[in-house]
């Protein structure tokens, strides 16, 4: 049981990685757009960097489930 379980979580943090990732790169494309106000610009670099954290998070969580579901 325990072993369905770790799949299923390391399901939702590839899931939640995904989700993550995705919302980086929409916020690094507008921190390039020069037609985009500098607080905007700004504000999506540094919501990119968090958003770049919690992708990692989420890999790190994901593959100890992955590692986890083996055994």
């Amino acid at each position: 049981m325990e072993t369905v379980k770790n799949a299923a979580n390391y399901i939702s943090e590839s899931v939640q990685q995904a989700t993550t990732g995705a919302s980086k790169e929409a916020n690094k494309n507008i921190a390039k757009d020069s037609n985009a106000s500098l607080s905007t610009r700004t504000s999506a670099g540094i919501d990119a960097v968090k958003d770049k954290a919690k992708e990692e998070k989420h890999n790190a969580k994901g593959e100890a489930h992955k590692e986890a579901a083996k055994n």
